[in-house]
Formats: structure tokens, C-alpha cells, sequence
């Protein structure tokens, strides 16, 4: 069947993954930032990715830090070395990317990372053309609320697109949660880094690359 728009996660299905020591030499940096120059390193793993607002919140106080001031630091932080690990070629397309020249369908994008480095990546690898939407976090505790598996994010992709019938492609179950969330069909991307990964929702379709989203979408 065809849709009338794709809309794609970003790290995991259209880029490679960032390095755990990425995630976490940001998260020292937003601490050392912040003031706190020897966090506990359980603390600095905590910041370091899939951040709730309670653990927010705890470590805030551990630390006297005010949390949306510190968010905000932190984000910056994790985005400034993710986009050093894009500039050292760490962190790149995968290599179906060029499937992206096939579509004809409008195009978007919903990320859980922050707005600045999808923009960064997109401008960086020469993608954001392809794209009419692109959506990130912004770097506010509010986006923690709104992040997949909220739909949030999908919706407002939705409504900039115009279209109510969309695929949304994920390598997460969060992203399947989100599609279904926003009532629109959900493909998993089996990445090297999920191939043997089992989920307790069921998407739409299970697929291996971006050339398997060109046959279904289009």
C-alpha cells in the first residue's frame, strides 16, 4: 500500500548511532558546566541518554542545580559531542541512505535528540533537503514530556505535512508507541544494533533497510 507521507527517527534508521562515551563526556562537560567538577558516575550515566524528568529532578537536587537551567546545559553538551563525533566521521548515514532519492512522497522526521544536532547532521551530511519537516527535542524539560513514546512530536509532523495517513519508521519501540499513538502505521527497522531485538508491541511491517521503506511507502 502507498501513503501519503514517510516520516523517519533519526539516529538508529537514518544515522548510525552515537557512542555511549559520546552520551557521556557531554554528560561530564554539562557537570563541569554547571559547576559540579566530580559528579558520581552513576549520576553522569543518568544524564548521559533516555533522561526522565524525575531522574532529572533527583539529581538537580543531589547537586543544588536548578533543572531547566541544567537541562539546557546538558543538552548543549550532548549535542556538542555528537556533532564532534559527525565531524571525525563517527557518526554518519548509513549506507542505504541514498534510498531517500526515491521517494515521492513528502518526507519527515521526528527525533528524540535535540533539535540542534539533527539540524546540525542534516545541514553536515547534506540531507535536509529531502526533508519538509524535521522535529527534535528543544532544550527544555517540557520536551522530556513530549518525547517518544508521546506522539507529540508525530503529530505536529502530521499537521505541518497535511496528512493524516503516514508511516512512521523507527528502530525503537517508543517510535512504534508513537505512531500507533498518533493513529498512523508503524515500520521497525532491524538496524546491525536490533536485529535480535524483541518487542512487546507489534508494528505494522518489520523491515531491514530504507530501500524496504520505499517499496511500502511507495
Amino acid at each position: 500500500m502507498g501513503y501519503d507521507a514517510v516520516i523517519f527517527d533519526n539516529d538508529g534508521v537514518l544515522l548510525t548511532l552515537t557512542s555511549m562515551e559520546a552520551h557521556r563526556e557531554g554528560s561530564r562537560d554539562a557537570f563541569a558546566r554547571a559547576g559540579v567538577p566530580d559528579p558520581h558516575p552513576d549520576h553522569v550515566e543518568a544524564m548521559s541518554i533516555g533522561v526522565s524528568v524525575a531522574e532529572l529532578e533527583s539529581i538537580c537536587e543531589r547537586y543544588d542545580l536548578e533543572p531547566e537551567t541544567f537541562w539546557s546545559t546538558r543538552d548543549a553538551a550532548i549535542s556538542a559531542a555528537q556533532q564532534a563525533e559527525m565531524t571525525a566521521g563517527k557518526k554518519r548515514p548509513y549506507d542505504d541512505i541514498d534510498a531517500l532519492d526515491r521517494f515521492e512522497t513528502p518526507l519527515g522526521v521526528v527525533s528524540s535528540n535535540q533539535q540542534e544536532t539533527v539540524e546540525f547532521a542534516f545541514d553536515h551530511f547534506g540531507l535536509a533537503a529531502h526533508f519538509e519537516t524535521v522535529y527534535g527535542r528543544e532544550p527544555t524539560v517540557k520536551s522530556l514530556e513530549r518525547k517518544k513514546p508521546h506522539p507529540h512530536y508525530v503529530e505536529r509532523a502530521l499537521a505541518d505535512l497535511d496528512v493524516d495517513d503516514a508511516l512512521f519508521v523507527g528502530d525503537n519501540e517508543s517510535d512504534v508507541r508513537a505512531a500507533h499513538g498518533a493513529g498512523i502505521d508503524s515500520a521497525f527497522i532491524r538496524r546491525p544494533h536490533r536485529v535480535d531485538a524483541s518487542l512487546s508491541v507489534r508494528p505494522d511491517y518489520e523491515i531491514w533497510g530504507l530501500d524496504d521503506v520505499v517499496d511500502i511507502a511507495e
